[in-house]
């Protein structure tokens, strides 16, 4: 008995030895990360910039501490940082080239991969140099680094190019085998979200939509390869078609879409030489986190021009939300921070958004629309400002869009879920009602809605839709009739709504920036300041850990998914969305 006890308290020892070794090393790990998030970088002498073209682009960058502490973290960076990399790097003098390292790249859209390419044509008008390398280039991937001067690829690596396809995903027969059928209210003939509950296909009004702003995207994509590489928009066609992805390298280079067939040590040699060094000499790297780290310039002008980032679906309440969401009291109350800050002489909203709730976009708009009394607002669109991201979009001074953004998306729409023959028919369960009047028991579980009710809720959404359709018309000066006429539900792309005034300009976010400086008659008198403020590290670690790591386990499910995560995450939150719905088709891929 006395040896059993000897080896237990031992053991509990042990456990407690090792667990506290583990909480020295975690504090000693977090204070190291806290540390060198804080450190002040400093760029050496011949130095390039790594920019890696893989992972997951997002709009901002999202710190994640506790996927980062257990390890295998959803690899993620922010568009901001990697725009602000690729312009600093222009202005740095010892960092004399970009890298680019090409991957499994997957950016949040089109718009994207055209805003990070455009900053790479302006870096290379400093008269330094890119070079792009790949085991394998995505589609995405080789668009955006088809502008280096020279793109190598692993002598039995792949280019990924193969044209753009959208494949919806319709839901209704899987619904019906549990018995779930969706009753919906729309206006709008181009409105298709609600399609995939309801129909085997797409519509002709949506597939029309979405052939326009497919070939728009791949013309726009196809345009700009065909000029950095010198190769005939229908020669890139013609490969497309034939699927030259699986072509032997070598003819790759043969067809001028790579210039050389070189395995990743012989492209060190390749940079050493770019940069006059040795062989046994070492490459000075400077990550976009190093960037981005860098001392600021200094500025001292007392004027501030607040870029505000709205991205993700617009929500009435954080509660429950997964990822970033554009939450209707939480962006009025900033917005209202700004216009009553002195300091703050214009705001650009930058939007990135399918849309959402169509209260919530109203409650926005009014914000946006007070805001602009005091001081001008000017909107930048993302990969997306569309239905409820365009709805908070409409009343700005000036609005900027990439030419491949997809925007517009003018309509309105409510889906509520009837799941009588789920509780009747499949889990066999009875009801009965006793009720005081005719809709009394409106919304039970135990029915679907009756036609009048339908009718009543139809009056419902027509309303929704004129005030969305008197919301665009005063903010964009148009008459009321006009509008409805390239509304109903329709996508745009942006170039194509600059033609029908739902947009200023084209362009990213510099352009927004520079038009809001000359609203505010500022000259070149201000300096930008990025707004929410991004949190601390340990504010993001004990956010993380909190909310159980749930960002981390949402990360780790959207890789492991892909595609099938939005479906999935939408049919879970179908009960919880406003019954107004201004949104964009639900879930879009273009590949």
């Amino acid at each position: 008995m006395k040896e059993f006890l000897k080896y237990v308290l031992a053991t509990v020892i042990g456990i407690l030895t090792f667990a506290i070794v583990i909480g020295i090393i975690s504090v000693i790990s977090i204070m190291g990360m806290v540390a060198s998030q804080e450190a002040t970088t400093v760029v050496k002498e011949k130095s390039v910039l790594v920019l890696p073209l893989s992972g997951i682009v997002t709009e901002r960058s999202d710190g994640n501490p506790f996927g980062q502490m257990i390890g295998g973290a959803a690899e993620s960076v922010g568009l901001d940082d990697m725009l602000y990399a690729i312009k600093r790097a222009k202005t740095e003098d010892d960092i004399k080239g970009i890298y680019i390292e090409a991957g499994l790249f997957s950016p949040d859209s089109p718009a994207s991969c055209q805003a990070l390419r455009n900053a790479l044509v302006d870096f290379k008008k400093s008269g330094k140099w890119i070079v792009a390398y790949g085991d394998q280039y995505t589609q995405s991937s080789y668009y955006v680094a088809s502008v280096a001067d020279e793109v190598l690829l692993n002598p039995y690596g792949t280019v990924d190019w193969h044209g753009l396809s959208a494949q919806p995903m319709f839901y209704k027969d899987l619904l019906a085998k549990v018995g779930v059928k969706m009753q919906i209210v729309k206006v709008g003939k181009f409105k298709s979200a609600t399609e995939v509950f309801t129909e085997d296909q797409m519509s002709d009004a949506n597939r029309l939509q979405t052939s326009k702003y497919l070939t728009g995207i791949w013309n726009s994509i196809v345009g700009d390869v065909a000029a950095s590489r010198k190769i005939p928009v229908a020669k890139l066609n013609e490969y497309a078609d034939s699927l030259v992805t699986f072509d032997d390298p070598k003819s790759l280079v043969e067809k001028k879409l790579v210039d050389k067939l070189l395995y990743t040590d012989e492209v060190k040699k390749t940079i050493k030489k770019r940069l006059g060094l040795d062989d046994d000499e070492v490459v000075n790297q400077m990550s976009v986190i190093d960037m981005v780290n860098l001392p600021a310039v200094k500025n001292n002008s007392d004027n501030k021009i607040a870029v505000y980032y709205a991205y993700g679906d617009v929500v009435d309440s954080e509660m429950g939300q997964t990822g970033n969401v554009i939450c209707g009291p939480t962006v009025s109350k900033d917005l209202e921070e700004l216009m009553n800050d002195d300091d703050v002489k214009a705001v650009v909203l930058r939007v990135n958004s399918p849309g959402g709730s169509a209260y919530a976009s109203e409650q926005i708009w009014n914000a946006v629309r007070k805001l602009k009394a005091k001081k001008p607002v000017v909107v930048s669109m993302g990969g997306y400002a569309a239905s409820g991201g365009y709805y908070i979009s409409c009343a700005a001074n000036y609005i900027v869009a990439e030419p491949t953004t997809l925007t517009g998306s003018i309509g309105i729409f409510g889906m509520f879920p009837d799941v009588s023959d789920l509780m009747t028919q499949k889990l066999g369960l009875k009801f009965d009602v006793v009720k005081t009047n005719t809709h009394s028991d409106f919304g039970n579980v135990s029915r679907p809605y009756s036609p009048e009710e339908i009718t009543i809720l139809q009056r419902y959404i027509d309303r929704g839709y004129g005030q969305f359709l008197n919301r665009v018309a005063e903010g964009r000066k148009m008459n009321k009739a006009d509008v409805h006429e390239i509304a109903q539900g329709r996508v745009w792309l942006g170039q194509d709504a600059k033609k029908i005034k739902l947009v200023d300009a084209l362009g990213g976010i510099d352009v927004a920036v520079t038009k809001a400086a000359e609203l505010a008659k500022l000259g070149t008198d201000y300096k930008t300041k990025s707004y929410p403020a991004a949190p601390d590290f340990l504010d993001q670690l004990f956010s993380s850990l909190g909310n159980n790591g749930g960002n981390y386990l949402d990360e780790q499910i959207k890789a492991t998914l892909g595609e099938y995560y939005e479906p999935v995450k939408l049919i879970k939150n179908v009960k919880g969305q406003h019954p107004l719905q201004t949104r964009m088709p639900y879930y879009l891929v273009i590949k």
